[in-house]
């Protein structure tokens, strides 16, 4: 895209590595990935481009294996929070006059960089601190993030190109300012992109950023400031703190220059977090920017039409991809009755050859859940699940911590569509399925809207036409990305942009311009070319 002498690189989504055996490479990941074990990562705080070392270390321990120790973080207090503040407003006047194009040529290295020299270590440190198997780690701290990248730098220019008319003798313009003050990003464990992409894309548009990430994800985001360092990002601009929730929140939410938040994590924390904004707006100098995208409580509904084939990749990949730790992932499953036994053999099948294991063996489909707190929840929900008298397991339903947080695959059949685990989120590899009559479509439709107070993703599988247009007009406002005869994961940045509604979030839209411009605040300048020299209008004049 052209705007003035420059053109930007055209965005095209990265090509997937698929670390077949034997390529080159699985052998680089393998490389790193050996490495970071032997490495023993000693991890600071960035603030004001500095390294921060407390030496209140905290243990980093891979979730499949977790008496190995990778490495360490320095844990920080509120005083460090108040320290990137301060370094955030220091580099704001440098960073929001720099030319657009100076800040994209960052950026665009910073993909760059990742699609090259870091990929392995980046992939390698998801795969270790988060437990995500070769191919979950290269869709997302490799692919995905290097298109967040990419795509922003487009709409970035296409924001800044679209400007308004101008009759004769006057010129109208409209500047995209940076928010007044500083954006802070809190970020999730289940997906470095989506980390990474939180605090750049309104540093993008030209803001200075807080950056606090999950304890459980420090070690991928390390290797975030790592690039962005080397991309030469100047100082201040991002400022990476570990420390508490609470501590964070006390320092930021009470500062008058704080602007904006941008957030992905639990439907509990962002509400309170916008609770305290409220509470507190009158400190503020403007009215902060409050994005956020939450939980989910994704459905799947299998029509008596649907391919079973098509269903059954879409019901077993949909649900336990990164062990179901993914806001989009499939967690409650209507099936009409006439389809139902084959169905069932298919996924018991599947289910039944799925390996679970740690991320090192490549041939392992499924891994650890994140941390303890997520495998005590997740083996209670199983436990109770096996105690009601109107849910059956039908595959999996074993736990062990021993070694890891390994979660087998669980799918629980339920008689009661409105049992706890059809409606409450687990955020793991726990699937509920529910058996329609054929002739209730409508009332299941109704069903699946009413449900849950989340509206994330949801997915169709029909071949029937008329079904599919029934159930897109009906779950309009239950699913802010909608699948038809697929899963109801995998959104691609420039393809579909990310967000839902409801309790799932502001669906501000990650991936897209949407997003990008709730980081500016538009200034509209006219420019009067041949200004009037007299106050009177022609119908004053006589006769």
């Amino acid at each position: 895209m052209t705007k003035g002498f420059f053109t930007v690189p055209a965005p095209i989504n990265e090509p997937v590595l698929n670390y077949s055996p034997g390529s080159r490479e699985r052998s680089l990941l393998k490389e790193a990935i050996n490495h970071a074990y032997s490495k023993q990562t000693d991890i600071p705080m960035y603030i004001g481009g500095q390294e921060i070392r407390t030496g209140q270390k905290v243990e980093i321990k891979p979730p499949h294996n977790h008496q190995a120790v990778i490495g360490h973080y320095h844990k920080g207090d509120k005083t460090h929070v108040q320290q990137a503040i301060d370094a955030a407003l220091a580099a704001k006047a440098d960073w929001e006059k720099m030319a657009w194009e100076q800040r994209a040529a960052i950026f665009l290295k910073a993909a760059d960089l990742i699609a090259g020299p870091y990929r392995y270590q980046i992939n390698a440190a998801t795969m270790l601190g988060q437990s995500k198997n070769a191919y979950q780690a290269e869709i997302d701290s490799a692919c995905e993030l290097i298109d967040f990248l990419r795509f922003n730098v487009q709409y970035m220019t296409e924001i800044y190109a679209q400007q308004p008319i101008s009759s004769r003798g006057s010129w109208n313009r409209v500047e995209q300012r940076p928010l007044e003050g500083f954006v802070f990003a809190l970020t999730p464990f289940n997906f470095t992109a989506i980390s990474g992409n939180l605090p750049t894309s309104a540093a993008l548009m030209g803001n200075v950023v807080v950056w606090k990430p999950a304890n459980t994800q420090i070690y991928s985001a390390q290797v975030i400031m790592q690039v962005l360092q080397e991309a030469g990002l100047p100082a201040g601009v991002i400022n990476l703190v570990y420390v508490s929730g609470p501590d964070a929140g006390d320092v930021i939410f009470q500062h008058p220059d704080f602007a904006g938040i941008h957030f992905t994590g639990s439907t509990g924390v962002f509400q309170d977090i916008w609770k305290t904004i409220g509470s507190s707006i009158h400190k503020y100098k403007t009215y902060p920017r409050i994005v956020g995208e939450t939980g989910g409580k994704d459905f799947i509904l299998v029509h008596q039409s649907a391919n079973l084939e098509v269903a059954n990749t879409a019901i077993v990949r949909g649900a336990f991809e990164y062990q179901g730790q993914k806001c989009s992932a499939a967690s409650r499953v209507y099936i009409a009755k006439s389809i139902w036994p084959e169905l069932k053999k298919m996924i018991v099948r599947d289910l039944a050859s799925l390996k679970v294991g740690p991320v090192e063996d490549f041939s392992n489909f499924v891994n650890a859940v994140i941390d303890e707190k997520s495998f005590d929840k997740l083996a209670s929900a199983i436990d109770k699940a096996k105690a009601d008298p109107e849910s059956e397991i039908i595959a999996g339903g074993s736990y062990d911590k021993s070694k890891g947080y390994f979660i087998d695959p669980t799918v629980i059949v339920s008689q009661n569509p409105s049992s706890v685990t059809m409606c409450e989120e687990l955020f793991g590899p726990v699937l509920t399925l529910y058996v329609y009559e054929d002739e209730q479509l409508d009332e299941t439709l109704e069903l699946i809207d009413k449900t849950s107070i989340y509206a994330l993703t949801g997915a169709v599988i029909a071949s029937d036409r008329y079904i599919i247009e029934k159930a897109t007009v009906a779950l309009r406002n239950a699913a802010g990305n909608f699948y038809i005869n697929d899963k109801c994961t995998g959104a691609v940045v420039g393809q579909q942009p990310f967000g839902g509604a409801r309790g799932s979030g502001t669906n501000d839209k990650a991936g897209s311009m949407i997003n990008l411009l709730r980081w500016v605040s538009p200034r509209t300048i006219k420019e009067t070319l041949d200004p009037a020299r007299d106050y009177r209008y022609p119908f004053h004049q006589e006769g």
